[in-house]
């Protein structure tokens, strides 16, 4: 019979002991790629139970082409496969070819570590990455720059028909794009123009930037700020030329191209205007006038000393309360105690960081360090607190993750407060009376 029992029990966790981590990769939008278009591998990580450290991500080279990690937040995924449980994390990767051709995508490795069964466990996962090719469209151009909804947007500090001599003027011009980042965006050309002298500051380039589109629609791309200063040194009419700024839509597959129009800056002679001299007027007592003056002065300034002096003093009692309140409300702020219990989890022991928690729990209105985890729904800080858990009232056969704990804590939102309970609890507490004190 115990031998059976044996048996029985190691059929039973075969399925447990076989499930190992493994990922998956694809390719969004494969068909149509050209020179210069970003295209997205798309790279799904999964293992069973829980991660119990983040995987790693590597940079890889790829002949003739431009190779950075999203900067997107990753994706939690959640997956169950033959009565196994498995958590997934999903990253991407932005490679950006810089001709025609066959682009063959290599094998990564990916570091990572899991639960299994209740310990933490390294491990190391390969995935090949797909290919993909890449062909040139008819209509476009030799070096293109490919991208999505470009826009191109300008502004001036002043008026360009009311500016007179001697005056600066200053140009921004703002290419906004999706689908590309900001180092990828070209230059523009401004062109030149006769008794026009141009300074052009560095360019600032920004990625992830929210603009809104038709409608409520709110588009994300990266942007290429160029700002240019104008100076013209004597009075005439000086048209600047028109900017067209080429590009290729990804999306309709044709040369498209942004324009600005011509602008006109119309410089005027400066008024000269005849100064006047001021006549003055000399006065009889001056010298006693002005010592009075300033007598009068420190004497209402003493006066106005002695006041505030005597309103201190009286209302001394209910300004030291004041100030008291103040600090209080300034020392239990949400940002000062996020603050005190991160540092607690980095420093502090097990034990510490525990209670630690449950005092941000009860400070968030939820009974138990239990129930507030349940409300975050977030697997990264479940995870850790089961660690840390285990590690308090089990065994410390597992590490725990201090930095991946305390940047699981957040501030919390509207919604995410506890719901008011419609009956008073059976045991108040000091924190939470449900009788006034006698």
């Amino acid at each position: 019979m115990r031998l059976l029992a044996v048996l029985i029990g190691i059929l039973a966790c075969g399925p447990g002991f076989a499930a190992e981590p493994f990922a998956s990769a694809s390719i969004e939008g494969a068909e149509g790629i050209v020179p210069g278009q970003q295209v997205r591998v798309v790279v799904d990580v999964f293992a069973p139970e829980f991660f119990t450290s983040p995987p790693q991500f590597p940079l890889f080279d790829v002949p003739n082409a431009l190779v950075t990690l999203s900067t997107d937040r990753a994706q939690n995924l959640v997956q169950s496969i033959d009565g196994t449980q498995y958590a997934g994390i999903r990253r991407s990767y932005a490679v950006v070819p810089e001709k025609a051709g066959s682009f063959q995508l290599p094998v990564v490795e990916i570091d990572l570590g899991y639960s299994s069964n209740g310990n933490s466990t390294k491990a190391i996962v390969k995935i090949a990455l797909p290919s993909f090719d890449v062909d040139v469209s008819s209509s476009q151009a030799a070096t293109p720059f490919a991208a999505r909804g470009l826009t191109m947007t300008e502004s001036f500090d002043r008026d360009p028909a009311s500016l007179k001599v001697g005056d600066a003027l200053v140009r921004t011009v703002v290419v906004f794009a999706e689908h590309t980042q900001a180092m990828l965006i070209p230059p523009v050309a401004f062109g030149t123009t006769a008794g026009v002298a141009r300074y052009e500051k560095p360019a600032v380039l920004a990625d992830g930037v929210e603009q809104r589109g038709i409608g409520r629609s709110v588009e994300t791309g990266s942007t290429r700020t160029e700002t240019v200063v104008y100076a013209v040194s004597g009075t005439g009419h000086f048209p600047l030329p028109a900017i067209s700024y080429p590009w290729f839509d990804v999306d309709g597959h044709v040369l498209s191209a942004a324009t600005l129009p011509a602008t006109d800056v119309v410089v005027a002679q400066a008024a000269v205007t005849e100064r006047i001299q001021p006549e003055l007027q000399r006065e009889v007592n001056a010298p006693a006038s002005r010592a009075w003056r300033g007598w009068l002065l420190v004497i209402l300034l003493c006066a106005i000393d002695l006041a505030v002096a005597a309103f201190a003093w009286w209302r001394l009692p209910a300004i030291r309360t004041w100030a008291t309140r103040v600090r209080e409300r300034r020392r239990n702020s949400p940002r000062r105690r996020l603050g005190r219990i991160r540092t607690i989890i980095r420093v502090g022991d097990d034990l510490a960081v525990y209670r630690g928690l449950q005092d941000w729990s009860r400070n968030l209105g939820y009974r138990t360090a239990s129930e507030w985890v349940e409300a975050q729904a977030c697997p990264r800080l479940s995870a850790q607190v089961v660690i840390l858990e285990r590690r308090l009232f089990r065994s410390r056969d597992m590490q725990l993750d201090r930095a991946a704990l305390a940047s699981a804590i957040t501030l919390p939102t509207t919604d995410s407060w506890p719901p008011k309970r419609a009956l008073p609890d059976l045991n108040p507490t000091a924190e939470d009376p449900s009788l006034r004190p006698l």
